[in-house]
């Protein structure tokens, strides 16, 4: 009962989830009082249909609008500055992100750069942004990254080669339209690493030290639904029911993360995708086994509870039996779902342990975590995955 009454805080932005959903862009923008909106994306979602779609929507509501696609897969400072600078010239008072985590995070720092005249490098840490940026308004493509319903933004210093995390609640979108019919344009691998990604989201907040009993009701819900379908709507990707669950999925994952925060393997991950710009769904999948045996006895009960979920029957068996289950059906899972290389495929050398680990041990996520992990820990964790 004592873990029910602790106190917590929870923050979420209004959102709207279902087929459709994404059409309703030009009323929410409009509601705002907005007149000249900018809508963030990347270059593989610009050309897409959902892009012309929202135009449009923005449009028949009397919204003119702009548009910057310049991001990357791990989206860098010197493009959200670029956002920012294209933002004001065009005198916009709205932002429309379309897209996966990429674009959605690059419109969370272009949005407090602009309302606050500072470089984007300067809000990172927690609370560090003392004006919220303008409307924001996140439409994902995927179903993973959770951004359009977080207080996280992550961005690649480019000096440091490191991903930064910017955790506010000025980072929670003003609206999230959370439309299943979007992630239908996905191919099997970036379904495969977004899901993942989820799945690790949900994961990490349920075992982390700050979990509540709200999020734990949304982690666990969402082991259930990703976890499930994901290598189901791999073969059938054309099936709305199974992306609307493993979107409904990623909406929980996140919704839990965003205010649970999460643990080493995103911590590891970030240090990956700064330093080597490595696909960070991927890494979290590769990761996520070698971080669970090293957690699992300082979290016994709730490890039981995500094998539990994975359909793993652990009455009478021993812990070690349990935590080698509950790894193995996660490696199934992500292999089932094509995710086969090791750190080591992505061109991770020995070499780069040591940094890599120190950059993941200043990471805001590994104060989360369910044990306090040493440099010589994580380097393990790097060895083995290598």
């Amino acid at each position: 009962m004592k873990e029910v009454l602790d106190m917590r805080k929870f923050v979420a932005p209004e959102l709207v989830f279902g087929v459709g959903s994404s059409k309703l862009a030009g009323q929410y923008a409009e509601n705002f009082g907005v007149s000249r909106a900018l809508i963030v994306t990347d270059p593989g979602i610009v050309i897409c249909s959902w892009v012309t779609a929202v135009k449009k929507s923005l449009e028949d509501s009397g919204i003119e609008t702009y548009i910057f696609s310049n991001v990357s897969e791990n989206p860098r400072d010197v493009e959200v500055m670029e956002g920012a600078k294209f933002y004001l010239e065009n005198n916009c008072d709205c932002i429309i992100a379309v897209g996966g985590g990429s674009p959605m995070d690059c419109a969370k720092g272009i949005g407090i750069v602009t309302t606050n005249n500072s470089h984007i490098l300067n809000f990172e840490g927690v609370d560090m942004v003392e004006v919220p940026g303008p409307p924001l308004i996140c439409i994902p493509s995927t179903a993973g990254s959770s951004a359009d319903v977080s207080q996280f933004a992550i961005i690649t210093d480019t000096e440091r080669d490191v991903k930064i995390s910017i955790v506010s609640k000025a980072m929670v979108p003003d609206a999230a339209l959370i439309d299943p019919e979007l992630t239908t344009t996905m191919n099997a691998q970036l379904t495969a690493s977004t899901g993942m990604d989820a799945l690790t989201h949900a994961i990490e907040a349920y075992v982390s030290n700050a979990n509540s009993a709200l999020t734990d009701l949304l982690s666990l819900d969402a082991i259930g639904l990703v976890a499930g379908s994901l290598a189901e709507v791999i073969r059938e990707p054309d099936n709305l029911e199974l992306r609307g669950r493993v979107m409904l999925g990623s909406m929980e994952a996140g919704l839990a993360f965003s205010n649970a925060i999460l643990g080493a393997v995103h911590a590891m991950a970030h240090s990956l995708g700064g330093l080597l710009d490595l696909p960070h769904g991927e890494c979290n999948a590769i990761l996520l086994p070698f971080v669970i045996r090293v957690n699992f006895h300082s979290a016994v009960k709730r490890y039981f509870k995500v094998a539990e979920k994975f359909g793993i029957d652990t009455a009478g068996k021993s812990d070690d039996q349990v935590c080698e289950e509950l790894v193995q059906a996660i490696t199934a899972l992500g292999r089932a779902a094509g995710i086969t290389k090791s750190l080591g495929d992505f061109g991770l050398t020995r070499e780069d342990i040591p940094q890599l680990a120190k950059l993941a041990l200043q990471d805001a996520c590994m104060v989360t975590n369910p044990v306090e992990l040493s440099q010589e820990d994580v380097e393990k964790i790097y060895e083995a995955a290598l």
